[in-house]
């Protein structure tokens, strides 16, 4: 069976993970914690990079950062994980859906501004498989309105917008390292991305549990108390060493990742232009990270008989979000504004193929060789 994902693996990580086993500080904020994080901040040019246990976690501290409150609204798509809403829910906003684009699956930034009410407080946009959504028009957006924007860019770890790297447009936002996504802290992980100096103190404390333990740690307090909320937030130093042994490779690890994805992206093409499925797209503007490739076809049926062929061909493809909006919690705690016109219909379509960093370019030609075979005996 070709498995949907493994996790990345180079054989750093293990002697990496070994010495902080061995050192005499295994919590938070260690010297493999800083060595990630000052890699983050001079490969992003950020102000400050915080990593936290999950990207959940990292956005939960953004929603706490911007100050959501009851009543709040936050306008994000509704085609996204249910860590892009919870932590927002979890302050007592209610969520926005608008529609998305079909041809990146990003929410479509033409429908954000009439969304927006005298409730509104952020837009949340997601990159979704690592193309980044059209930036500008939603900082036009959001500066003409006064609001913040976070960006869940999840997916988006080497992924670039204009040049620029994905997650330093926004107020504030947040990476994953869960082991499905490009690198990996030890399968669980994240990252707080911070681009505006007024988060940067208020930041630290809320993720050291609501105290000022980091400024008595730099000799700026004689002493450290509770001076705030906050929760822990802070991932392990063995998480840290694990993550760093992939940042040292990261560079191999994208190089390898693209040539699957070119490698899949170039042997479909056939079959879109007999038009049996569709591709995504990358706007000509953003530079995508190979972190998940994806197909469309016809509808949910066809797509259902795929997976099906796919996995009798001993291959593990799966389908992705449900929509939020149609979801149990989605309709308590939130709303879809305007239609949906692209939403459901394109969810529906969707497949995604195995793509990992240990993955032979041999399987890949295999997928593809299934998929052709699918759609020659349809």
């Amino acid at each position: 069976m070709i498995p949907f994902n493994m996790p990345p693996y180079t054989g750093e990580e293990d002697h990496l993970v070994l010495d902080a086993m061995r050192g005499p500080k295994l919590c938070g904020d260690g010297p493999y914690a800083l060595k990630c994080q000052k890699w983050f901040e001079d490969q992003l040019g950020c102000l400050k990079t915080l990593l936290t246990p999950s990207c959940t976690h990292a956005l939960e501290m953004a929603a706490i950062l911007i100050d959501i409150q009851p009543g709040d609204e936050v306008i994000m798509p509704s085609y996204t994980f249910v860590s892009t809403a919870n932590p927002f829910v979890l302050r007592g906003a209610k969520v926005v859906f608008v529609d998305i684009r079909p041809d990146t699956m990003n929410i479509d930034e033409t429908l954000i501004e009439a969304a927006i009410t005298d409730k509104t407080k952020a837009i949340v946009p997601v990159h979704y498989a690592g193309v980044s959504c059209d930036m500008d028009t939603i900082i036009r957006i959001a500066d003409k309105y006064k609001l913040f924007v976070v960006e869940d860019a999840a997916q988006a770890f080497y992924s670039y917008y204009k040049n620029e790297p994905v997650g330093t447009r926004g107020h504030l936002a947040a990476f994953s390292f869960h082991e499905t996504k490009n690198v990996t802290s030890g399968g669980e992980g994240g990252l707080l991305i911070i681009n505006d100096k007024r988060f940067v103190q208020r930041a630290e404390i809320i993720r050291e549990k609501g105290t000022n333990r980091s400024q008595f740690f730099r000799g700026m307090v004689d002493k450290y108390t509770w001076v705030d909320v906050g929760s822990s937030y802070l991932p392990s130093e063995i998480q840290a060493a694990y993550l760093y042994g992939q940042l040292l490779n990261a560079e191999k690890i994208q190089a390898k990742r693209l040539e699957i994805w070119r490698n899949y992206y170039n042997g479909l093409l056939p079959l879109v232009q007999r038009e049996l499925i569709t591709l995504s797209a990358v706007p000509g503007d953003c530079s995508q990270n190979a972190h998940m490739f994806y197909l469309k076809v016809r509808d949910i049926e066809v797509r259902t008989q795929l997976l099906s062929h796919l996995k009798a061909a001993g291959i593990l493809a799966v389908f992705h979000y449900v929509p939020l909006h149609s979801a149990i919690a989605g309709m308590q705690f939130g709303s879809f504004i305007g239609d949906d016109n692209f939403t459901t219909v394109e969810s529906s379509r969707l497949i995604r193929l195995p793509l990992y960093y240990g993955m032979d370019i041999a399987d890949c030609e295999k997928v593809i060789r299934a998929i052709f075979d699918f759609f020659d005996t349809l």
